[in-house]
């Protein structure tokens, strides 16, 4: 089931997209939503970010290809996490923003886990599993020189835009082994699979959820591979997800 959130008609709707056509929802993703009978052809709305959450736990190191990038040879013995605030997000088709402060804005693709139910100290695998609503495409978007500049990551990825999340959240898929790519301009950047996660994303959750209990719309953005680069405004970036679909967005001048 792929649930969206659009505009349509000056409101904010949400619904499921099946063929097509959005059947839209009275109530919350999180909520027992129930369908209204209205029904609006996708090629009509304005796809929006799926959620808005009140925070996006960002993971480091999360693929051994992109350690190995940055000089770190040894893996991770636990999830390196950062936050980006609910503020950076931006949806499908929203222009990403090249700040001014910074001389080099790096594309991270990444799967983005939607959690679905309060999530606190859940200890046990299949009870992590159970809090995840379903899965996105997210753009860990990074101020790269000031990360490389400052002692801890806030500026560099909390800043507006640099969350891009969509383009709709996924609920029927098994998401430990997803083909992943990110394109710049349609030349493929990061290729790699889900399988390649040194901590998969059950396992984020439990793990995330022992210090910091996780909200219904919350998001944990699992790691990026190999491959992340630059942008200059005008470029178009595509991350792509198996099973999933293709998260857009074009860059411009801050």
């Amino acid at each position: 089931m792929r649930l969206v959130r659009c505009r349509f008609g000056g409101r904010i709707s949400t619904g499921v997209l099946e063929g097509g056509v959005i059947r839209v929802l009275q109530g919350t993703f999180f909520e027992a939503p129930v369908p209204t009978g209205e029904e609006i052809p996708v090629d009509d709305v304005r796809l929006l970010a799926p959620v808005l959450p009140s925070k996006i736990i960002g993971v480091g190191l999360n693929y051994a290809s992109h350690a190995k990038e940055f000089g770190s040879g040894d893996l991770p013995q636990a999830p390196p996490l950062f936050l980006k605030p609910s503020t950076s997000v931006i949806g499908p088709g929203d222009p990403i923003p090249l700040h001014p402060a910074s001389e080099q804005v790096d594309f991270e693709g990444e799967l983005a886990v939607v959690i679905g139910r309060l999530a606190h100290r859940v200890g046990r695998p299949e009870e992590a599993a159970r809090s995840i609503l379903g899965y996105m495409c997210g753009n860990d978007v990074t101020l790269r020189d000031l990360q490389r500049r400052d002692d801890q990551w806030t500026r560099a990825k909390g800043f507006d835009g640099a969350a891009p999340l969509g383009p709709w959240i996924e609920t029927e898929i098994q998401a430990h082994d997803l083909q992943i790519e990110t394109r710049v301009n349609g030349e493929t950047r990061q290729s790699s699979r889900t399988s390649d996660m040194v901590f998969g994303p059950v396992a984020l959750v439990s793990y995330v959820a022992q210090f910091m209990t996780l909200l219904p719309g919350d998001v944990i953005l699992t790691g990026t591979p190999a491959g992340v680069g630059p942008l200059v405004p005008g470029d178009e970036v595509e991350v792509e997800i198996e099973g999933i679909g293709v998260l857009a967005n074009r860059a411009v001048a801050g």
